[in-house]
């Protein structure tokens, strides 16, 4: 029986050395900021980035891999006799997984599958080491593909931010929401509605804003993720008050980072679900 690589993309997030112990695969997606393209890299090495878009006017384009980045990849692991299972970013964020299928049709879709997650960051992270635990116990790369299709439906991501200006630099607000947003002190809340990110409400103060993200929560979650940019104190007090109200469920904090939140900018925090 063949084993099965699980792959992913770098808005996962998944700490280095889980990936490495573990053999997933990471392909990353690129930043180019202030003349430089860059890979984005890992949890621990964002400070400087975010630093950077802090000081400057300038606002980063992100790019998907190459198609060549996945052959690679691919052809790799079909060369060990391995079966692949690649788990990415939503399809409505990023070309990445409409690439990834081009490269697997050109290796071997008969040993290579993936998947369009819809979501993105730790929804990302948590359907990625489900695939990888499924493929530890053994299970057939058929049977991992129909579980994680389901998981994946049964998930939700929060988000909101410490100022608007980030919000503007990408072109998501104009000037004028903008200065009006910030001066009445307006936090938007973002959700991943259907594989894209949406706004679907507007509070005044990040306490409410907070409140109304918890209050999203289904009472039934299993696992919750408090995400965030340079913010982890905040993030700890979160998690705190999470753990009082799903005293069940499994709750970790994550780092965002360059292709997700150079939108949303430094302390920009957001709750990831699933159940």
């Amino acid at each position: 029986m063949a084993n099965i690589k699980i792959i992913t993309d770098s808005t996962a997030y998944i700490e280095k050395e889980y990936a490495e112990n573990n053999g997933i695969g990471i392909v990353p997606l690129s930043i180019n900021f202030e003349g430089n393209t860059n890979k984005e890299g890992f949890p621990g090495e964002f400070k400087d980035f975010y630093n950077k878009l802090v000081a400057t006017k300038d606002f980063p384009t992100t790019s998907q891999p190459a198609i060549g980045e996945f052959v690679k990849v691919f052809e790799e692991e079909v060369k060990k006799g391995n079966e692949v299972i690649a788990i990415l970013i939503s399809e409505k964020l990023s070309g990445t997984y409409n690439t990834a299928v081009t490269a697997a049709n050109m290796v071997a879709p008969e040993k290579i599958s993936v998947i369009d997650s819809e979501t993105t960051v730790s929804n990302l992270r948590l359907l990625v080491q489900q695939a990888n635990e499924l493929a530890k116990e053994g299970k057939m790369r058929k049977e991992i593909l129909n579980i994680i299709n389901e998981q994946k439906k049964k998930s939700g991501i929060n988000l909101t931010v410490e100022t608007l200006e980030y919000l503007k630099r990408g072109g998501r607000l104009s000037g004028k929401q903008a200065l009006v947003g910030n001066v009445l002190n307006i936090k938007p809340i973002i959700a991943l509605i259907d594989g894209k990110l949406e706004s679907i409400s507007k509070v005044r103060g990040k306490k409410r804003a907070i409140k109304k993200m918890i209050s999203n929560i289904p009472e039934v979650v299993e696992s919750i993720s408090v995400c965030h940019i340079l913010n982890k104190e905040e993030a700890e007090k979160i998690k705190n008050k999470l753990k009082e109200k799903f005293p069940n469920a499994k709750i970790s904090i994550d780092e965002i980072g360059p292709v997700i939140g150079s939108h949303l900018g430094p302390k920009a925090l957001g709750i990831c679900y699933s159940w």
